[in-house]
C-alpha cells in the first residue's frame, strides 16, 4: 500500500513512517522541507499520484489564534481537494481527545474547522482523537509559568507516549475507513498539577506547581471530563515513569 504521511518529518510522523516501513508499505513523509506544502498547495499534485491513504498529523506552526484557524481550514482544502482528484481512497487524521470541549481555545476551534472538513469531504475517513503526549509536559509547565510557581489545573488528563500515538495511528491507516473518530490514551489518569510536579521533580526544577481550579488549559477552561477519554478508547503501553527513563536514554546517547 502507498500511504503519504503528512507532517511526515515531525514527531509522530517520522515514527509513523518507520512503522508502516516495517510493515512493508510504501511509506512517504511529506512536508515543506520535502517539497509539499498543503498550505499553498504546491508539490501535492505529484506526491499524491498512486496513493492509497492519505494521513494526517501536520500541525500549525503558529498557536496564534487566527493563523491556527487559517491553517486547518486552508490546509485541509487544499489537501481533501487534492485527494478527491487523485482518487486517494482513505484520509486519516490526528485530532485531540476533548476537542469539541475545548472551542474556548484559539487552536482547537482550529482543529475543529478541520474535522468539519473532513466530515463533510467525499472521502472515506477515519479520525484519531489522541490525549495530549508526554512530550508536551514541558510546554504545559511553562503555559502556567510566573517566577517560581506554576498555576495549573487539577483536571483529570490521561496522557499518552508518541510511540504508542505512532502504533495507533498506522493501525487505524491499514484498517477500512470508519467514517468516525475513535479514542486513544495513555494508560493512567492523573491529575494535571499533580503529573506537572512529578515531571519537574524528575528533570530537577525546583520550581512549585499550584492546583488551581480558575487555571486555563491554552484559553480553555477544564474539568475532569475535557482531557479524558470516553469508554472503549484504545490505551496505550507506555506509563510516565517508563515514557521518562526511556527519552531520557534517548538523549543521553
Amino acid at each position: 500500500m502507498k500511504i503519504l504521511v503528512i507532517g511526515g518529518t515531525g514527531l509522530i510522523g517520522s515514527k509513523l513512517v518507520d512503522i508502516l516501513v516495517r510493515r512493508g508499505h510504501q511509506a512517504i513523509a511529506a512536508a515543506p522541507s520535502t517539497g509539499v506544502n498543503t498550505l499553498t498547495g504546491e508539490g501535492l499534485e505529484a506526491a499524491l499520484v498512486g496513493v492509497d491513504v492519505v494521513v494526517d498529523v501536520a500541525n500549525s506552526p503558529s498557536f496564534e489564534d487566527k493563523a491556527v484557524l487559517e491553517f486547518f481550514q486552508t490546509s485541509g482544502r487544499n489537501l481533501l481537494a487534492a485527494e478527491a482528484a487523485a482518487g486517494v481512497r482513505h484520509h486519516v487524521a490526528l485530532s485531540v481527545v476533548g476537542t469539541h470541549r475545548l472551542a474556548a481555545s484559539g487552536y482547537f476551534r482550529g482543529k475543529i474547522a478541520q474535522e468539519n472538513l473532513i466530515e463533510a469531504a467525499s472521502i472515506p475517513y477515519t479520525i484519531v482523537h489522541s490525549t495530549q503526549f508526554f512530550e508536551f509536559l514541558g510546554g504545559i509547565v511553562q503555559s502556567g509559568a510566573a517566577g517560581n510557581v506554576v498555576r495549573l489545573s487539577p483536571a483529570f488528563m490521561q496522557p499518552i507516549a508518541s510511540d504508542d500515538v505512532a502504533a495507533a495511528v498506522a493501525d487505524a491507516a491499514l484498517a477500512a475507513p470508519l467514517n468516525a473518530t475513535v479514542e486513544i490514551a495513555g494508560p493512567e489518569r492523573v491529575r494535571l498539577a499533580e503529573l506537572a510536579q512529578r515531571y519537574l521533580r524528575k528533570i530537577g526544577d525546583a520550581r512549585t506547581v499550584v492546583a488551581d481550579g480558575e487555571a486555563r488549559y491554552f484559553g480553555a477552561a477544564l474539568d475532569d471530563d475535557t482531557l479524558v477519554p470516553g469508554p472503549g478508547a484504545r490505551l496505550g503501553r507506555i506509563d510516565f515513569d517508563t515514557w521518562f527513563s526511556r527519552s531520557h536514554r534517548q538523549q543521553a546517547a
